[in-house]
């Protein structure tokens, strides 16, 4: 029988990849126009983009058709963070309980795979150097340019999802014309340049690879993520004006140097070439993009395009993934009508994708202020203790984002509870010296009669 149900995808990255394969999975027929070239033909490099980290959201929806052994394989467990203080001292925060791990992958190689799957598995159909020019989102048109040829044309669908990142052409050209439409767009006052810590001269590792590397600074942070080949791709997070330590001020090799023997002492007895590599990368921003509605007519934004945030809590990528797993759902539920799948995804996703950039920002403050905080590091040891003696009373927040599948609506509002209550928790008499006392439990049990995980 031939397949008469078409879906055209805007954006081949990550969640375009993917839910291609749900889709394909579901009987359609699969296109996808990517703006960009092949990445597959060029070599792979991070690129304008740091490290990504997998979780059990992106895992769950990759699982669920059958492709997540193939992302395995290039996956790097990390099991938690290691803390550089001034000093070149190292503090080491699991990230859950043992043998519950987050996963570095590199942009580049994943993408090139879920391209691979979105062919291979989804039997999708991917046109590079295509820009969507505009969609008609009631008859489900999309318009397109070929870049090479000039060419322009038209391609109609049952049904268009625009994965096309969080400067979607599809959300720019098409959903903000519409009649109340909300959007905005937000730029956070720092920025982010990617550095390579190579490996050493024999292909080993420098820093233990089953971590996440962070040096907390107060007002900025550096991060380094494992690559396959030894080295580690490091991001800098930095105020890029307005601040003692800014991007504007690091305009010559000799500020750079002097940036890093102060503020980053053992990096730089690693990489002390670093001035010379400091313009490999380019100065990149962060945005928060919010909207809404995620749907209308026959189109609907997937990751980026709907909810783009900072990546502070390593969750953009699991979002978008989970995109997939909740669309996928309500198809099934509505049996592919795609009026009722689009009007119950843009009601239940959109808090979610709220909740997520309100973590991320949140996130930031505890990665390159908090780790370092001895109260800080107290509540969590507090938390861990109490969560593992009574796991259904509490789960904490990371936990609850990073090592669940909870809603992340839900998990932000737990969050600040459980948040309230252990500034409640920590005003107890001498708690730093008698944190591990049952009086301390008690209080906990006490205040948390409304958990049920």
């Amino acid at each position: 029988m031939e397949n008469n149900k078409q879906a055209v995808i805007i954006g081949a990255g990550l969640v375009g990849s993917l839910w291609a394969v749900y889709l394909s999975k579901a009987g359609y027929k699969v296109t996808i126009y990517e703006r960009r070239s092949d990445i597959r033909k060029a070599e792979i490099s991070a690129g304008k983009s740091i490290n990504l980290a997998l979780s059990v959201r992106g895992w769950t929806a990759l699982d669920a058709v059958g492709v997540g052994d193939e992302i395995r394989k290039i996956a790097i467990p990390m099991s938690g963070r290691i803390m550089h203080d001034l000093e070149g001292n190292l503090t080491y925060q699991p990230y859950g309980k043992e043998g519950e791990a987050i996963y570095s992958v590199s942009r580049g190689k994943v993408n090139a795979t879920m391209m691979d799957i979105a062919e291979n598995h989804g039997n999708a159909t991917i046109h590079y150097n295509h820009d969507c020019l505009k969609t008609d989102l009631d008859k489900g048109i999309a318009y397109i340019k070929n870049n090479l040829t000039g060419e322009q044309f038209e391609v109609q669908a049952d049904v268009i999802f625009a994965a096309d990142g969080a400067f979607s052409a599809v959300r720019y050209n098409s959903m903000q014309k519409l009649n109340r439409f909300n959007y905005s767009q937000n730029y956070i006052a720092d920025g982010y340049r990617e550095i390579l810590l190579p490996a050493n001269a024999d292909g080993s590792y420098r820093l233990d690879k089953n971590a996440l590397h962070i040096w907390p600074r107060g007002r900025f942070m550096m991060i380094a993520l494992a690559n396959e080949d030894g080295s580690f791709t490091c991001t800098l997070f930095m105020p890029h004006e307005g601040d003692k330590f800014a991007f504007d001020k690091l305009t010559s090799k000799e500020a750079v140097n002097d940036f890093f023997q102060t503020v980053f002492p053992d990096f730089y007895d690693m990489v002390p070439d670093i001035a010379d590599a400091w313009n490999d990368h380019p100065l990149s921003n962060l945005v928060i993009v919010r909207c809404y509605p995620w749907a209308h007519g026959k189109v609907a934004l997937m990751g980026d395009a709907a909810h783009a945030t900072v990546p502070f809590y390593g969750q953009g990528m699991n979002a978008g993934f989970e995109d997939c797993t909740v669309m996928n759902r309500l198809m099934q539920k509505h049996n592919e009508n795609w009026q009722a799948v689009f009007e119950e995804y843009s009601i239940e996703r959109k808090p979610d994708g709220d909740a997520l950039q309100d973590l991320s920002l949140d996130n930031y403050f505890v990665m390159r202020d908090f780790v370092a905080d001895p109260d800080f590091l107290l509540r969590k040891k507090i938390e861990a203790k109490f969560s593992e003696l009574y796991p259904n009373k509490w789960l904490p927040l990371y936990s609850q984002v990073t090592f669940s599948n909870i809603r992340y609506s839900v998990a932000y509002n737990q969050g600040k509870k459980q948040s309230e209550i252990m500034d409640q928790v920590m005003e107890m008499e001498n708690i730093h010296e008698n944190w591990n006392n049952d009086a301390v439990i008690d209080r906990m049990l006490e205040l948390s009669t409304d958990f049920n995980f």
